[in-house]
């Protein structure tokens, strides 16, 4: 009994120099330090659920907000949208390009249409007035009135093929070089009547009369249709107005086999 009772104090004390012991290497063990981890570690650690979770949605079909996908379909509309503002540039550019009545065609609907005939006419007249001396003036038969009061030739071939009436408003442009340009700007109102033709041997001048009337002709005209005293001949006359002078249109062969 007393053997018993004589270790029980020796065995408590050995057992507690051990728990110190054990605690004392415990206290004694330096922490490790933590592991710190690089911001890409760090960022791909954060993102792996986030790429499961992803994979897991694209596999039910569902929408995801992953800033890869959003940022890809920000791309595609800019550069649709680029594309789009691009064709239209080129469209405009050809357009502009193209002659004046392709450009009138394209025109919106509600566009006022621009008639660039009249443009391109103004534009020739300022280049020439630019060049030259431009006078208005009315034909008197023979030659043109100037608004400068002055008397200016117009060619009798002129005259006889562009079948001008007296009173006829016509442009004269003179360039530095001295030539003559005219342009019916004007015409008067016509009248035409049929008359026979005749000749004045004494002036050598070309007529037209009928029962009650008789007008000078250009010479050129009778010749161009290669006419003979007692053809009959239509004329143009002003309307209107009484005239010296009378345009031939057209000369009716009295004897066709001469």
């Amino acid at each position: 009994m007393g053997e018993q009772h004589s270790s029980t104090p020796v065995t408590d004390f050995l057992q507690s120099l051990s728990a110190k012991a054990s605690t004392t290497i415990v206290a004694e063990k330096p922490a490790e330090p933590p592991v710190e981890l690089s911001s890409t570690q760090a960022v791909n650690t954060a993102t792996e659920p986030a790429k499961d979770q992803v994979g897991e949605a694209h596999k039910n079909g569902q929408a995801t907000d992953d800033p890869k996908t959003i940022h890809s379909n920000k791309i595609r509309i800019i550069s649709k949208a680029l594309r789009s503002i691009e064709q239209n540039i080129a469209n405009i550019i050809r357009l502009l390009e193209e002659d004046a009545p392709a450009a009138a065609d394209a025109a919106t609907s509600s566009a006022e249409p621009v008639d660039l005939s009249m443009l391109r006419e103004t534009e020739l007249a300022g280049i020439r007035q630019a060049d030259g001396r431009v006078i208005e003036g009315v034909f008197d038969g023979q030659g043109m009135v100037g608004s400068d009061g002055k008397i200016y030739t117009v060619p009798p071939n002129y005259a006889s093929k562009s079948k001008l009436v007296e009173g006829d408003l016509l442009k004269l442009t003179i360039t530095p070089k001295g030539s003559f340009i005219y342009k019916q700007i004007g015409p008067i109102e016509r009248a035409r009547i049929v008359a026979t033709l005749g000749f004045d041997a004494t002036t050598g001048e070309y007529y037209a009369t009928t029962d009650s009337k008789r007008w000078s002709a250009i010479k050129a005209s009778v010749t161009y249709f290669k006419g003979e005293p007692g053809d009959e001949v239509v004329l143009l006359v002003p309307k209107s107005t009484p005239s010296k002078w009378a345009a031939i249109e057209n000369i009716i062969k009295k004897n066709p086999l001469v």
